[in-house]
Order: structure tokens, then sequence, then C-alpha cells
């Protein structure tokens, strides 16, 4: 990228403007289910109200799997109640507030037509993706080693 580029943003229009209309619009779709879940105050199996079984492998080998508490986690915080949230998953906590971030920073990008801040890149979006997916790992064998 050029320096003149990181100054000015990318403009966002045509197909590009659209994708990231209907990119924002996918991503505001789980944060509206999991806003009219009720969270099982269990911790986990909020997701059983989308007609969803329980955990197979919580039921197959009796332990918390990498996802378990995350729907229950998305309920939470997006109801402000950050301290059941993260007991029910950092992760699921986590990638909430990434997509409520991701929306508002999209929708707010396609309203101006332009990147708001700098435009998203694979090297950038590789890093999130490894920094949640170790976060997921760390926080999965403290579950396992705990019980």
């Amino acid at each position: 990228m050029t320096e003149e580029s990181s100054a000015f943003p990318q403009k966002l229009i045509g197909w590009r403007r659209l994708a990231a209309a209907a990119l924002a619009v996918a991503l505001l779709a789980p944060l509206v289910v999991a806003r009219c879940l009720v969270p099982d105050p269990r911790g986990l199996g909020t997701h059983q109200q989308l007609g969803l079984p329980p955990c197979t492998f919580r039921v197959l080998f009796g332990r918390p799997c990498p996802a378990c508490g995350m729907t229950t986690a998305w309920a939470n915080a997006l109801r402000g109640r950050l301290s059941p949230a993260l007991r029910a998953n950092v992760t699921g906590t986590l990638l909430c507030g990434l997509d409520l971030a991701a929306v508002g920073w999209l929708g707010l990008s396609v309203l101006r037509g332009r990147w708001l801040g700098r435009e998203p890149n694979h090297d950038a979006g590789a890093w999130l993706a490894g920094c949640v997916t170790a976060v997921m790992l760390v926080e999965w064998c403290v579950r396992l080693a705990v019980g």
C-alpha cells in the first residue's frame, strides 16, 4: 500500500460497498438471534432454545468442548452482563465484542462510502483469527484442567 492510499482510504463504491453492507447484515444476524435468547443460568445450553441438541462432545466425554457456553456468553454480553458472559465462555464474549465492532465499522464505512480508518486486509484478519484461536485453546485447556 502506498503512503497516499493509507492517508486516503479506498472509496467504497459499487460491488465493494454492496459486499460490505451484506457482510454487516450477515454479522448482525447472530447478534439479533443471541439477543432474542434467554441466557441459561447454568452457563451453557442456551443454544438448545434454537432446537439444537445438547453438546455432543459433553454428552460423549463428560467434558466441555471449546464452544460450550458460547451462545450463553453472547446472550449475556448483549444484555451488558459481562461477568456471567465471561464465566460462560471468554472466547464467546470476545467474539461477540468483535462482531459488534465489525458491524459498527462496516455499517459506518458503508454509510460514509469510505473505509473508516484502515481498509481490511488479509494479514490483519489472519492475525485476529490466530489470536482468537489461541484464546479459545488456552480457555479450553484451563476448563479441562479445572474440571
